[in-house]
Order: C-alpha cells, then sequence, then structure tokens
C-alpha cells in the first residue's frame, strides 16, 4: 500500500464522518489556538513592555570627568565609536558661561543653568526630540545660536525660539526649545551651544565633560568594563561610567519570566488536545469495528488496519492544527490591536504548534490503532 493509497484511507473516516471530524478536530484547534493566543498575547505585551522599559536607557551608558581631574581628551567620541558594540557615541562639555534672559537680567537668574557645548549628535543618542523650533545645523552650530531645555527655557521666561539670550557676555539666538529629558535631567538645565560657537565665542578648549554612550544590550556590562581605558587612555581612573540602568534587569527578569510562561502554557494546551485526539480515536475504533473485521477478512493485516488509522488520527490533529493556528493568529492580532500594542506573532510557537499538533496526534493514535489492529476477523464481525 502506497503512502498515497494510505493518505486516502486515512481520510476515509473523516470524509464519511464529516460533523464528527468537524467536532474533533475543533477540539484540538481549541487547544492550539490556546497555544497560539497565549504565546501570542504574552509576547505583544512583553513587546509593548520592552519598548517602555527601553526608553528608560537600558542600553545607556554616561561617562564624566569630574572637575579638578584630568579632562577627556577630544577625540575621546570618535576612540568610544570604536568599541564594537557601541551603536552610537555623542558628548557635551561644560563651557563655565553664565546664561541670563538678557544684559539687564541679574547674573544670578541663570543660577542652577549650565552652559553645554553639545555635539549634533546628541538628540538622536539621548533621543529627545525639539519642542519648539529647531534643533542646531552644521550651519548654525558655528554661530551665536543656542537651544534651550525645557527647564532652562522656563525658567529664563523664554516660551518661543527667535528670541535673544545673553551667553556669556554675548547675545545668543535661541533656535528651538527641546523637549523634557528623561534620561539626562542636566539637558533640561542646559543651554546648548554648537561646538565650534563655544570655542568662538565662550573660549572652550574642546574637552568633552559628558559623554552619552549607547550601546547593545546584551555587552552593556562589557562596554562599561572598558570605557574609561577607552575614554582617556593616560588616566582611565579619572573617568566614572554610570552603571547600566535598573530597568535593563527588571527587563531581562521579564523576558525569562515570559518565556517560562510560554513553555507552560503551550504545554498544558497540546496535553489537552491530545487527550481530545486519543478519545476521539478510541470512540471512532469502537463505532467501526464491522469496518476492521471486514477489511480484515478480505485480506488487510494488522498493520493496514494500525496505519490506517494512525493516519487518520495525525490527518485530524494536522485540520485541528491548521484552523486553530489560524484562529489563534486571529485572535491575537486583535487583542494587542485593540490594546495599542505591536504585533507580535511567534513564529517558532506558530510553528511549533503545528508540528505539535501532528505529534500529539501521532501519540494519540497509537494506542487506537493498536486496539483497532488487535481485534480479529471474527471478533469485530461479531461485535459489530
Amino acid at each position: 500500500m502506497t503512502a498515497l493509497d494510505l493518505l486516502g484511507l486515512g481520510l476515509l473516516g473523516l470524509r464519511t464522518r464529516p460533523a464528527r471530524a468537524v467536532l474533533s478536530a475543533l477540539g484540538i484547534a481549541i487547544g492550539i489556538a490556546t497555544m497560539v493566543v497565549v504565546t501570542c498575547i504574552p509576547a505583544s505585551s512583553s513587546a509593548a513592555l520592552m519598548r517602555e522599559l527601553s526608553a528608560l536607557g537600558t542600553n545607556m551608558l554616561q561617562a564624566t570627568a569630574p572637575q579638578g581631574q584630568a579632562p577627556m581628551p577630544e577625540e575621546s567620541v570618535a576612540m568610544v565609536e570604536r568599541i564594537a558594540p557601541v551603536l552610537a557615541a555623542s558628548a557635551v562639555a561644560n563651557t563655565h558661561a553664565v546664561v541670563r534672559r538678557s544684559d539687564r537680567s541679574d547674573i544670578g537668574d541663570g543660577a542652577g543653568l549650565t552652559v553645554l557645548a553639545a555635539h549634533l549628535d546628541v538628540p538622536e543618542v539621548l533621543d529627545v526630540g525639539v519642542d519648539r523650533g529647531a534643533w542646531l545645523t552644521e550651519a548654525t552650530a558655528g554661530f551665536p545660536s543656542v537651544v534651550l531645555g525645557s527647564v532652562a527655557a522656563a525658567r529664563l521666561g523664554v516660551t518661543a525660539p527667535d528670541v535673544q539670550i545673553m551667553v556669556g557676555d554675548r547675545l545668543f539666538t535661541v533656535t528651538g526649545i527641546l523637549d523634557t529629558t528623561p534620561l539626562s535631567p542636566d539637558i533640561d538645565r542646559a543651554a546648548l551651544v554648537g561646538w565650534p560657537a563655544a570655542r568662538t565665542y565662550l573660549g572652550f578648549d574642546g574637552h568633552p565633560t559628558v559623554l552619552y554612550v549607547r550601546a547593545h544590550e546584551a555587552a552593556i556590562e562589557d562596554v562599561r568594563a572598558v570605557l574609561p581605558a577607552t575614554v582617556n587612555p593616560q588616566s582611565p581612573g579619572n573617568v566614572q561610567v554610570t552603571r547600566p540602568s535598573d530597568a535593563l534587569a527588571a527587563k531581562r527578569a521579564t523576558e525569562n519570566t515570559y518565556a517560562g510562561l510560554f513553555l507552560g502554557l503551550a504545554a498544558v494546551a497540546l496535553v489537552v488536545g491530545g487527550v481530545g485526539v486519543a478519545n476521539t480515536m478510541v470512540v471512532s475504533v469502537l463505532e467501526r469495528r464491522g469496518e476492521i473485521g471486514l477489511r480484515r477478512a478480505l485480506g488487510a493485516s494488522r498493520s493496514h488496519i494500525r496505519a490506517q488509522f494512525l493516519t487518520e488520527a495525525v490527518a485530524l490533529s494536522a485540520l485541528g492544527g491548521v484552523a486553530g493556528t489560524a484562529l489563534g493568529v486571529l485572535a491575537g492580532a486583535g487583542w494587542a490591536l485593540q490594546h495599542g500594542w505591536p504585533v507580535v506573532i511567534p513564529v517558532p510557537a506558530t510553528v511549533a504548534g503545528l508540528g505539535g499538533a501532528l505529534l500529539v496526534g501521532a501519540l494519540a493514535g497509537v494506542y487506537p490503532s493498536a486496539r483497532a489492529a488487535r481485534l480479529t476477523p471474527v471478533e469485530a464481525l461479531a461485535s459489530a
């Protein structure tokens, strides 16, 4: 008997009893759909949570040179960018200039505010947007232009760009006001000028005081270990590096928790589906004794009977697996969209659901098929 003949014979029971086949497949479909849903929904929820935790700077480090210590070299940013796991690096530097609303304002009006020389890619590295106006450009970075942090703008009474404020002893034009910067609150209390403008108008020496570094999360501890020697090879002890965000530990713990949850729920769903298939096949054997006896009397061997019912169990599981996977994907995607989460369909879990359905069907069909094969023609026909 060829494989095609065996498949046709295995599908015979499904074609002749379509209502029972549908109801039986529905049982495993619900099990597989449950498995897909309980992996899709937590995966989407986890992705939303991971996105929120990543916004807290889980892959961010800051390197600083304390005041009075040896300054960081001017080329420190370029050296940090050569570290393989580093994604981006930028820097600011305290110019020690004073900022105030106008030349007639008291010099104490700018107390608590700092004037920072900034690289042009600081907003990208810190993931901060511009609330009003625009950030510095290659053109404006060399001119007396300034961008204010949110707190600095409020303190100076600046509500819109295109006004002038005093930075040091010179008027600077405000080109923009930043959004709040949760990853670096110091930026909120700063007036940021271009690196060339700071050199030209504020007597800046070009040495960074704070480096912002983004790296791959998996290698963040390794990057932190080599950062001081990379930033300042001559005096690595004078470089202080922040430890990774506590959110990183929370993120990793959450990922591990979700991984364990996926495995547990998937296993339960598959077991439930397998029990349903086994029960259906046992009932099918009991009801089809006459068919089994007739086929045995016509020359079918025990292996033919065993293969027939085993194929039928696998086909039944495959039907339920495909339907359940489709239903689970749709339900999981709908739930994620309703809650505003990213839609995440774990492909390994989906493939595992289909493969698991076939495996469970095969295991569930072992006993019923063996039981059917043990029936003798006389016994089967007598009990039909």
